[in-house]
């Protein structure tokens, strides 16, 4: 008898683990497989959760969160996507982003129930899937035609048993972003096979082409919609753990039940630190997203000198998803010798799926000195 649950060997170890637990045996490694931002969380939050904390902010919310912070969410969500989400019954706070997909999948998913997945995917996502029960679906999408996942890419797909699609707008690992007309042929896919849409929008804010475009926006997908968004990555706030949910006032308040026996609620005093974020905090976000811009055309630069990698230009996130083809290697195998050889560290694009396989994710929430230090060690090993 196993000592642990079905449930949870069936889960693959991720493989960004594999290069993370590698990187303390090599001295002065330039790691660029880091999938957070590298800025601290700007001093005004802290002070202000600070402040809360000393008044009093440090008891149980609501299991939904300060309502006050979901008011300040909804306003947003009506400015920014022109959508109504009623504060008191569609909106629910979470540790993070994961938990907000946690309990959506476990509020939506049946045993067996099906949900698709673009190829290459945030590797959570199959993960969670799994632990809800569900059996991830795999649609590969190609770097030529901008990785995104299209309404012919899906249709082969669906079954009886389809109950959900998720995106990432803009992608972790692929850095690419939906346009308003692909949002328009998935809706259309999720309208007429009475599909639940799970959109997550963590990266929503770093975008560098155009504007993020919701696809619960659009007509009749807002109550098939689940937005999961995030303050971690717009704000720096990975740490802090405060994420959350938008959706019907059935889909949250089955994931507010739930939210009781998972975690009861998130942290009072991140809840604080989202609402001072939220109503002060668009200046500091403007900052960051010129940083990562100048980091992005830096790479870009530094790829370009480089003729044995390629890749396609982020539209968003700080990912690039490098194609290394012409190497001849695994991911893998490329990904271990530059850090052993290189002192670099990446990800292996094959810990993203099957469509990974001859790709690298390299994060440039790094700074400059140190992604140019990064490519020409990649260089005097190539």
């Amino acid at each position: 008898m196993n000592i642990c649950s079905d449930r949870v060997l069936q889960i693959p170890r991720s493989g960004i683990r594999e290069i993370f637990d590698l990187i303390p045996e090599f001295k002065d490694v330039v790691n660029l497989c880091i999938g957070e931002p590298d800025f601290t969380t700007p001093s005004f939050i802290i002070k202000k959760a600070f402040e809360a904390a000393q008044s009093g902010a440090t008891h149980y919310t609501a299991n939904a969160g300060f309502l006050e912070l979901r008011e300040q969410i909804s306003e947003k969500y009506k400015e920014e996507q022109g959508i109504h989400y009623a504060p008191d019954e569609e909106i629910i706070i979470t540790m993070g982003a994961m938990e907000a997909l946690f309990l959506s999948l476990m509020t939506i998913i049946n045993p067996g129930e099906e949900v698709i997945l673009p190829d290459p995917f945030w590797p959570n996502y199959e993960a969670q899937i799994l632990i809800a029960g569900g059996k991830p679906v795999f649609v590969p999408t190609k770097e030529e035609e901008g990785w995104v996942l299209t309404a012919e890419r899906i249709m082969p797909y669906l079954t009886s048993k389809t109950k959900a699609i998720i995106i990432n707008s803009p992608s972790n690992p692929t850095g690419c972003a939906y346009s308003l007309h692909q949002l328009e042929q998935i809706a259309r896919v999720a309208k007429d096979k009475n599909l639940i849409v799970i959109s997550d929008e963590c990266y929503e804010k770093i975008i560098y082409e155009g504007k993020h475009r919701s696809i619960a926006s659009l007509e009749g997908m807002q109550p098939r919609t689940i937005v999961i968004n995030s303050f971690s990555k717009t704000y720096a706030m990975t740490g802090w753990r405060i994420g959350y949910a938008l959706g019907s006032k059935d889909i949250i308040k089955q994931m507010a039940k739930l939210q009781e026996d998972v975690a009861s609620c998130a942290s009072s005093v991140s809840q604080k630190a989202a609402i001072v974020a939220l109503k002060e905090g668009n200046d500091s976000v403007e900052k960051m997203l010129q940083r990562y811009k100048v980091r992005r055309d830096l790479i870009l630069e530094e790829i370009e000198k480089t003729p044995e990698i390629s890749c396609l230009p982020p539209r968003g996130a700080f990912y690039i998803f490098l194609n290394i083809k012409k190497l001849n290697q695994s991911s893998r195998d490329v990904a271990l010798k530059w850090l052993k050889e290189a002192r670099v560290a990446t990800v292996p694009g094959s810990s993203f799926g099957k469509e990974g396989e001859g790709y690298l994710r390299v994060s440039f929430s790094v700074s400059e000195d140190k992604i140019k230090e990064a490519f020409e060690r990649i260089r005097g090993i190539l």
